[in-house]
Parts: C-alpha cells; sequence; structure tokens
C-alpha cells in the first residue's frame, strides 16, 4: 500500500540522502522523497515498526497531527525559500504561505504560534540569521551584499537583527572565526 509520511526535523538535502540511504538498508520501497515527506510502499505494520525506529535512530520523527504537518510544512517552505539567493520572494512572505500551502495565512499563522510558540515572522529572522552566518563563514560577500541577497533594505536592519538573535555584532562574529551556527532542525 502506498503511504505518505510527513517527517519532522528533515531539513537539508542531506537528511534525503540519509533517508534515501537507510531505507534502502531496511529494503522499505522508496517512491518519492522531499524535505518534510515521504511517499512509500508499505506492505506491513513491521515495515512502519521499522521506519519509525529508523527515523528515530537519525533524529527525525513521524508527524501524526495535522496542526503538526501543517507547521513543518511553513518550515520546509522557509528554509527552501533561503536555499536559492537572492531570496526571491515577490510578494509578502503571509502572501507566498498562503498559496504554496492552500490555506489561509490567519490559520497557518494561529496555528505555527500555537505548535511552536514563536511567530512566523520571528522564526523566518532566525533562519535568515543562520543563513548569515553560513554566508560569514565562506567568507566570499561583504555584509551588505549578504543584506541584499537576503532582501533587507539596508545593512542597518540586519545588523540589528543579527545583534538581537546573536547578542553580537556582525563584525564581532565574523572575527571570532568559530562556527556559532545552529542546525536548522533546532532553531526556536
Amino acid at each position: 500500500m502506498v503511504n505518505d509520511f510527513y517527517i519532522k526535523n528533515m531539513v537539508c538535502d542531506r537528511c534525503i540522502k540519509v533517508l534515501r540511504d537507510e531505507l534502502d538498508k531496511q529494503n522499505i520501497e522508496l517512491l518519492q522523497i522531499e524535505l518534510g515527506r515521504l511517499r512509500l510502499h508499505i506492505e506491513s505494520d513491521d515495515e512502519i515498526q521499522k521506519l519509525e525506529t529508523l527515523l528515530e535512530n537519525n533524529g527525525f520523527s513521524l508527524i501524526d497531527s495535522t496542526e503538526e504537518k501543517l507547521t513543518e510544512q511553513v518550515k520546509v517552505e522557509l528554509i527552501k525559500a533561503l536555499q536559492k539567493l537572492p531570496l526571491e520572494l515577490n510578494e509578502k512572505l503571509s502572501v507566498h504561505l498562503a498559496e504554496a500551502l492552500g490555506q489561509e495565512y490567519s490559520k497557518i499563522s494561529k496555528v505555527f504560534s500555537f505548535t511552536e510558540g514563536i511567530t512566523i515572522e520571528k522564526y523566518f529572522i532566525k533562519l535568515k540569521i543562520e543563513k548569515v552566518k553560513e554566508l560569514i563563514q565562506g567568507k566570499e560577500l561583504n555584509f551588505t551584499e549578504m543584506g541584499q541577497l537576503l532582501g533587507y533594505s539596508h545593512i542597518n536592519h540586519l545588523s540589528s537583527q543579527f545583534k538581537n538573535e546573536t547578542g553580537m555584532s556582525l563584525t564581532a562574529y565574523k572575527s571570532q572565526q568559530k562556527n556559532f551556527r545552529n542546525s536548522l532542525d533546532k532553531i526556536m
């Protein structure tokens, strides 16, 4: 039987690779995989148990509730938006999410805030700050260029958000030359 499974903490291409390899080892037939979702051909409850164990052993988990599925879909959409720079949101974040998820933004926002204890906008800022940290480590761009890639209209806006989130300035972070990045599945 073909089943879709929604997966928590599946946030990058490496997650996809890990799950693809692990499913193959367990001889579970993978039909489709994307961030946050698997489509599998499952024959028995035993295979579902194998899947749950495999997920837990690799830092993932199955999502059962409709609310948690919607929340994870929001996270995946925001992560996808930041994978391709420059950030190309041609409309407001609320409009983008409503169109991408096929639901009213007020419902999406309410569910996300309830399940995560943080607003979508605040979560997106945290993701953008992690992207800035990644770009700083790449050492190819200056702060103004980073801000432009992430849709900031002025470097001061990026600087103030960075300081609010990290407790240090962009320059101080860069001068430390250490990796203080947070894993995307741990942002909250």
